[in-house]
């Protein structure tokens, strides 16, 4: 997370008291997110982190032990992103309806070879929102 950004206080107790697996790969995946877009802001939605601009756009989903998955979504009131909007030439991701994705991260390896797509994706999708 860039130093210059606040961080949310109910974000870092939630943060502090996380007990998963994949911790490292969730505080990695908070600062990629948050560093994407100087308009990006978080708060503790439906038990976990989640992103918003204008609305909710991404929510972090922790109930696996074995991957962190970032849901993308466009947010609360019903929408549709629009065909072709986002490119994925790497594959992350997973369409699970025309408003939502998932990104599924097993590690901090697969976080880290992803950085560079999974920023253009998250910047892509603040844009249609």
């Amino acid at each position: 997370m860039s130093p210059s950004r606040a961080a949310d206080p109910a974000v870092e107790v939630f943060l502090e008291h996380l007990d998963h697996p994949r911790k490292p790969v969730v505080l990695a995946l908070r600062a990629l997110v948050l560093d994407a877009d100087g308009a990006i802001g978080e708060a503790i939605k439906w038990n976990a982190p989640s992103f918003h601009t204008r609305d909710h756009f991404a929510t972090m989903h922790l109930r696996s032990p074995t991957a962190v998955q970032l849901v993308l979504h466009m947010g609360a009131k019903k929408r549709q992103m629009p065909k072709g909007a986002i490119d994925d030439p790497a594959g992350l991701l997973a369409w699970r309806g025309p408003d939502r994705a998932i990104v599924t991260l097993p590690d901090l390896d697969a976080l880290d070879g992803g950085r560079a797509p999974l920023t253009a994706i998250i910047r892509r999708w603040i844009s249609q929102l």
